[in-house]
């Protein structure tokens, strides 16, 4: 609870949390059995962009204290610079890895960041990916 920011929430019901409090139970159910790697799947997904801005620096901050390895998912370029050290692309069908990226900013990250010179090419790179993937894959006529 200490970990992932629930203290004094302990005794309440689902329905009585926040959508980032939510989050942060999710979190900690999967942080319990004390897994080597953390697979997320847009966890951040249904999440307002404040909260979700939020809970990017905690899973920064979880990182930092637990060194897990995690395995993000997600579909918002700038979330997974900002919380990566490696950015995949993958293909239209069949979905293969089209591309690799290290991110080249340091640790810790801050929201900062964000209007970095590096952050913002690898952002424009990684974009220019996925829009190539999408016109071969014939998904939109004119992007």
């Amino acid at each position: 609870m200490d970990l992932v920011g629930l203290n004094g929430f302990e005794n309440h019901y689902p329905h009585e949390l926040s959508g980032g409090m939510q989050q942060r139970v999710n979190l900690a159910r999967a942080l319990a059995v004390n897994p080597r790697i953390l697979l997320m799947d847009e966890p951040f997904a249904a999440l307002d962009a404040q909260t979700r801005n939020f809970m990017q620096l905690e899973l920064l901050r979880i990182w930092r204290e637990t060194k897990k390895t995690v395995i993000f998912v997600t579909h918002m370029i700038s979330e997974a610079i900002l919380l990566s050290d490696r950015v995949i692309v993958f293909s239209h069908r069949p979905g293969t890895i089209r591309s690799e990226f290290a991110v080249p900013l340091e640790r810790p990250r801050r929201m900062e960041m964000r209007s970095d010179p590096r952050f913002l090419e690898l952002e424009n790179t990684v974009w220019k990916q996925i829009e190539e993937e999408v016109n071969a894959s014939g998904g939109f006529a004119q992007m």
